[in-house]
């Protein structure tokens, strides 16, 4: 039988889920007559959870022997959930996911005394390891996670509860792992983490973030692509924004954790930047890197949001100029301050979300139609469709995944560029 890995939420999750993969067949879950299912949950919204537990019960239906083990963020800050579920056979927090010897805790390999919950204090956790992958199950681009956790307290936010405190993987280790999974045929890597731009703070002569890219890309010389997941803009040091404006290498897309466009709810959210900040910053970036490309994500009704703090953040779509637009609808998580604050009436979020989503969507296609008979680099993800350096996507009338295709954007359809392909370039 095999190990089956259901991944939800961030690009660390899915890093983490080939760790979950390779720790759980080292395990033996593999040679479990019905073989395992493990879901590596996210927490970040109520929405997120319920997913979850929809997925849970599906797999039980389509698995009836399997044995179901739950982890991730979600395991890790609402464990009794889980356990009250009789589908799930065994709860591991985000740190117990990580190592073989948890998942021998099944009553399968003679334990003497079974826990069906296995999560500990995550606040406890000092250090974070590098977990060396060789490749990323079903993706043309590989992840590499360089810092865990999160020292910021954002009113709205779960996810330290789930993660801990902000923890690095120090850059030798980094650069090892980008080496091997360049070594293994991927042509871009993925820096990510929790809070990324937090990177080095606790290492050794705190290295900020700018210093392990250029560490990569000087000794990875082979690493055709370097993405960064997302950022929060206001810790961004200068060797970063040099490195934008120096480095072809590095891709220009930068996802902002922006959150809001309205100073008083950012102040209410605990942010640490105001409009002014992520306007200047993307302001910045263009005069440094002409074709960046912005994302963000933004919360729709958060609590005591007016009408005009809301055109605020509609306002910031244009005035960032956004284009890859994460909208989410406010939901109160139990144990944040904002769960306690005065709330937005649901239907009023919703409301509110769908207009923030129909502004993301104007902004995109007017990005897909400034592209209009430009050339771009594609890596191919899968056949017939690529993205760019930009991270939009294109179909593509050939080429193999993981190559980097050079191809001339004919048009787009609405959702994605058309790209008549020209040439591969050589690996």
């Amino acid at each position: 039988m095999k190990v089956d890995v259901l991944t939800f939420g961030c690009r660390l999750n899915a890093y983490e889920s080939e760790v979950i993969r390779r720790e759980a067949e080292k395990a033996g879950l593999e040679a479990l007559a019905g073989g395992a299912v493990v879901v590596n949950t996210c927490a970040v919204t109520a929405e997120a959870v319920r997913q979850a537990r929809q997925a849970i019960r599906r797999a039980r239906r389509e698995n009836p022997d399997a044995r179901i083990i739950v982890t991730g963020c979600a395991a890790q800050t609402e464990p009794a959930t889980f356990d009250a579920m009789s589908e799930v056979d065994l709860v591991l927090g985000n740190e117990e996911k990580l190592s073989a010897h948890n998942y021998r805790a099944l009553p399968d390999f003679g334990v003497n005394q079974f826990e069906k919950v296995r999560v500990n204090d995550i606040m406890e956790v000092r250090e974070t390891a590098s977990h060396m992958v060789d490749s990323i199950e079903g993706r043309a681009r590989a992840f590499v996670q360089v810092q865990n956790g999160c020292d910021h307290r954002c009113t709205f936010c779960i996810i330290p509860y789930g993660r801990g405190n902000s923890r690095s993987v120090p850059m030798g280790a980094v650069v090892d792992q980008v080496r091997r999974l360049v070594g293994n045929g991927y042509a871009e890597v993925v820096l990510t983490g929790v809070d990324l731009t937090s990177f080095g703070a606790d290492l050794p002569g705190a290295p900020r973030l700018g210093k392990l890219v250029r560490t990569v890309l000087r000794e990875v010389p082979e690493l055709r692509r370097l993405r960064l997941s997302s950022i929060d803009s206001i810790e961004a040091d200068g060797e970063l924004m040099r490195s934008l404006a120096e480095e072809e290498r590095l891709m220009p897309h930068l996802h902002l954790s922006l959150q809001h466009g309205d100073d008083m709810i950012l102040k209410r959210m605990k942010r640490r930047h105001l409009r002014a900040d992520a306007i200047a910053f993307c302001e910045e970036v263009r005069r440094l890197r002409p074709d960046a490309v912005f994302g963000a994500d933004i919360i729709a009704g958060f609590p005591t949001e007016t009408e005009a703090m809301f055109e605020n953040s509609l306002r910031i779509v244009e005035e960032c100029g956004l284009t890859h637009l994460h909208v989410f609808p406010f939901s109160p998580r139990e144990g944040t301050p904002a769960a306690h604050m005065p709330q937005v009436a649901r239907e009023r979020v919703k409301e509110r979300a769908a207009r923030l989503r129909a502004a993301g969507d104007g902004a995109y296609r007017r990005h897909l139609e400034a592209l209009a008979g430009s050339r771009q680099r594609l890596l191919v993800e899968r056949s017939g469709l690529g993205r760019t350096e930009g991270f939009t996507l294109a179909s593509l009338d050939r080429g193999q995944p993981g190559e980097i295709v050079e191809a001339v954007v004919t048009g787009h359809d609405g959702e994605r560029l058309t790209a008549v392909a020209l040439k591969q370039e050589a690996a």
